[in-house]
């Protein structure tokens, strides 16, 4: 038996992060990996501004990352670019880093500040009269007094906690792999808003391509699961449908890679209990809208850290409260918006009005871009605090009249 301070469940990103901030705040703090060093994580590689601003928090050097500074939206024949917007709580520039390479930096970061990393082993919690006194792993336990779950929502760790998602809220699936092109260095992202399944159905989701400045891009698709058919689509489909869309305009190779898919946790049933907290992917911090979660990973580790640092005892609750004040309106309003968009002829007109003027484009340029939450200015922050308001009292209606599966 061993004592620790933290031991956290899971080596990607927000694990990382809580070895990162725990390490350097004087802790000593344990990351349990169930993969080997270097591991690939399956994502779109995608680095929002927000994302950005996080890791320059926690001092991760981007010199390996390629810089990206707008976002490139397509909505049938609409397009627009526009520039990330210049704030002064994020920066004006967002990234493409893969993920294999990200997560080395992070979790070097964390062993480097003197986290204790564990590889190829899963960690499991340890509950003595409903409260979380430490982890159970390869053979060994730890005793700490605080346990950090960034393990995503899937697995037994979740299901120990209680911490899997809800089954009555959307999630989402999405597949990606690279190819080379000669555009592999082009500083925007590009997102088309407009997809549609071998039947010709409008998709709710988008394609992606993500240019990593390697050679290569990262081509993808994603979809929620509120349209009709979600468990009929074929996702593999989908993807090739998208990469005949954009073969010619970015001169794409063939696939480096066969096609990997993952799932998107937008919901979480807790998030927190007594000597425990779940952050990131396992918390359901992914926004519905784009199923971007690296950033609020990092943030939500980050806090939850400095709160256990302030005082332990109070940490879990106190983390549940601020991690809910800070996103649970605009993640609450996605889940809702997704049930409408569910519905293809709202799909359809929706997508047209998201990118039909400048200044509606604006707005949708940060949500897509995780740049909004509960103290975001102007207009984007106003929308969306109305639109909470709005399909809080429209939420009974939506779940009844979703589209049926």
């Amino acid at each position: 038996m061993e004592k620790c301070d933290v031991a956290v469940i899971g080596g990607g990103p927000a694990g990382a992060a809580a070895g990162i901030r725990a390490a350097r705040a004087g802790l000593k703090a344990v990351v349990f990996e169930k993969g080997p060093f270097g591991r690939d994580k399956v994502c779109g590689d995608g680095l929002t501004p927000r994302a950005v601003g996080a890791l320059n928090e926690l001092d991760i050097a981007l010199d390996d990352a390629h810089p990206i500074v707008g976002l490139r939206m397509i909505a049938g024949k609409k397009e627009r670019e526009l520039a990330w917007p210049t704030t002064d709580r994020f920066p004006d520039h967002g990234a493409v880093w893969p993920r294999r390479r990200l997560d080395a930096a992070l979790i070097d970061a964390a062993a480097k500040a003197g986290a204790e990393i564990i590889y190829d082993t899963e960690a499991l919690p340890i509950l003595e009269g409903g409260r979380v006194t430490g982890v159970a792993a390869g053979g060994r336990t730890w005793l700490c007094d605080l346990v950090v779950l960034a393990a995503g929502a899937q697995g037994p760790a979740a299901r120990i906690l209680g911490a899997e998602r809800e089954l009555d809220e959307p999630f989402g699936l999405a597949i990606r792999s690279y190819a080379e092109s000669p555009r592999h260095a082009d500083a925007h992202l590009e997102a088309c808003l407009t997809l549609r399944d071998e039947h010709g159905t409008p998709v709710p989701g988008y394609g992606w391509m993500f240019p990593a400045g390697d050679g290569t891009v990262n081509i993808g698709v994603g979809a929620l699961s509120t349209m009709r058919g979600f468990k009929k689509l074929n996702l593999n489909t989908l993807l090739d449908s998208y990469r005949d869309l954009v073969r010619d305009s970015w001169e794409l190779g063939p696939n480096l890679e066969r096609p990997r898919a993952w799932r998107l946790p937008m919901s979480a049933q807790k998030r927190h209990g007594p000597g425990w907290v779940a952050v990131g992917d396992a918390a359901g911090l992914i926004n519905p809208m784009n199923g971007e979660g690296i950033d609020y990973a990092l943030e939500s580790s980050m806090l939850a850290i400095d709160l256990f640092e302030n005082d332990p005892a109070s940490a879990p609750g106190e983390y549940d409260r601020l991690v809910g004040a800070r996103f649970d309106g605009f993640l609450r309003t996605g889940r809702r918006f997704s049930f409408l968009i569910g519905h293809p002829w709202i799909l359809r007109n929706g997508l047209r009005l998201a990118v039909g003027t400048n200044s509606i484009a604006k707005i949708t340029l940060q949500v897509m871009g995780n740049l909004v939450d509960n103290t975001t200015p102007g207009a984007a922050g106003k929308v969306m605090r109305v639109a909470d308001k709005t399909l809080a009292v429209a939420d009974p209606l939506l779940r009844r009249a979703r589209a049926k599966a």
